[in-house]
């Protein structure tokens, strides 16, 4: 189990770049616009350098929604590797069966 301010700090970047998705967006098509003036897409630049640093989508980790494993997680099911062992030992998972040859 991971620890739990490491959990809610992600929680809390994943709300933040919900929050400023918007303004980002609109700032980056400002600074990537090359029709406008050189002077417009600075302050662009300086008005998205001065949002919070969490509130930029890289900084999100994914983590195991069961355990908060930050490693071995898988995309799709969005747990990690051990605690999909675990489900599927256990018959949760529909379709998985532990292998053995």
């Amino acid at each position: 189990m991971a620890k739990k301010s490491s959990i809610q700090k992600n929680l809390k970047r994943i709300k933040m770049v919900d929050r400023y998705a918007k303004k980002r967006d609109s700032l980056k098509k400002i600074i990537k616009n090359k029709k406008l003036e050189l002077s417009e897409r600075f302050a662009a630049q300086l008005k998205l350098d001065k949002l919070p640093k969490n509130s930029s989508k890289v900084r999100i980790r994914n983590r195991c929604g069961i355990t908060g494993r930050p490693h071995g997680y898988y995309r799709k099911l969005k747990i990690s590797r051990i605690a999909l062992r675990d489900m599927a030992s256990a018959g949760k998972i529909p379709g998985i069966t532990k292998s053995s040859w």
